[in-house]
């Protein structure tokens, strides 16, 4: 029930609910008391409300943190994601969306042609991690690779795969679509090999893992499809891309007056 005119909290406990640093049991306190009052609730049922409006408050805030943390690509979820659009068998979608491969440090390889939706369901399935409280790292091949080129430069390549592998899911989209060199070979295979049974890895690519040797050096794509392969569902897709198809209907832009 919410009050227009709930009397503010007085003096003394609003600075000590500052203190305590309680932001939204403070916000939500005017209009609880009053419920409680003029409902006459029992002391600990005021207590439960007030710690869960807290409890709740901080829970939304950190996954908008993780959200932003993430450096997802454009913020698809699977709330706009249609099923029956895909290639991908409904009961594959489904299990996949439970996200229990996560819990069980498996990972997720999704190839295919470009724009049969492998890098929006994949986001989907990202955010849909984080609204369960898991942390997610997005990236593509040339974001990674710049970001361990980086740490190799003030000698932090460790701590820095170490932090990326505190993540529970880590994206590295559309591998693939241009050549990779010795140095993002070499990044992404530090990234999978540091995360080998520990941490779930997702990966799009235009073509089938099997075929990595031939955009990057043969010794390191045996490595990492060999550790990446061991433990993942793997999904092909197929057909023609949504995008092209949108755009020949006429749905890629506003149409013109």
């Amino acid at each position: 029930m919410m009050f227009p005119h709930a009397p503010a909290l007085p003096e003394e406990l609003d600075r000590l609910l500052r203190r305590m640093r309680l932001p939204y049991l403070r916000k939500a306190a005017p209009d609880v008391l009053a419920t409680a009052r003029a409902q006459r609730w029992d002391p600990a049922e005021v207590l439960r409300v007030l710690i869960n409006e807290e409890v709740v408050g901080r829970d939304a805030a950190t996954r908008r943190l993780r959200r932003s943390s993430a450096n997802f690509p454009t913020g698809k979820t699977l709330a706009s994601w249609l099923t029956e659009d895909s290639a991908i068998p409904e009961a594959t979608q489904n299990a996949l969306a439970t996200l229990e491969w996560i819990g069980r440090a498996e990972n997720l390889v999704i190839a295919g042609p470009s724009g049969t939706g492998k890098s929006h369901f994949t986001e989907g399935l990202a955010h849909a991690a984080i609204e369960k409280d898991l942390k997610v790292a997005w990236f593509t091949l040339e974001s990674l690779t710049a970001t361990i080129n980086k740490a190799k430069v003030d000698g932090s390549t460790a701590r820095t795969v170490a932090k990326i592998c505190r993540c529970d899911l880590i994206v590295v989209d559309d591998i693939g679509m241009l050549p990779a060199g010795d140095d993002a070979a070499e990044a992404f295979y530090r990234i999978v090999d540091a995360a080998y049974e520990r941490r779930s890895i997702a990966v799009t690519s235009n073509i089938h893992p099997s075929g990595f040797d031939t955009i990057m050096p043969k010794t390191l794509a045996t490595a990492t499809v060999d550790r990446l392969l061991h433990h993942a569902h793997l999904v092909l897709t197929k057909g023609d891309s949504h995008r092209l198809a949108e755009a020949l209907a006429g749905k890629g832009v506003v149409p013109l007056a």
